[in-house]
């Protein structure tokens, strides 16, 4: 084998792991972009959750307000009745 040849086999692997590599690194460029896109999407999507977290909680402290302002109007209603004889 003469030197040319060797020169050509070596040129023809490296073409061919030279391509290999530009195929791998460009499979971890889309694999990063997705990620990235997930990443992206998930954070939207928690932001949004935590908005409606927070308003789910507005409305139940809201409604507990109001029970306690209907457990005291019974109790002074309760106390009514006993103060007019009636048997609550």
């Amino acid at each position: 084998m003469d030197l040319t040849t060797l020169g050509s086999l070596l040129l023809g692997v490296g073409a061919v792991v030279g391509g290999l590599l530009t195929y791998l690194g460009k499979r971890s460029e889309n694999a990063l972009t997705g990620f990235s896109s997930l990443t992206t999407t998930l954070q939207a999507e928690r932001n949004r959750l935590d908005a409606r977290v927070a308003e789910l909680n507005a409305k139940i402290a809201d409604q507990a307000s109001l029970r306690a302002a209907d457990q005291a109007e019974i109790a002074r209603l309760r106390a009514l009745i006993i103060s007019l004889g009636g048997q609550p």
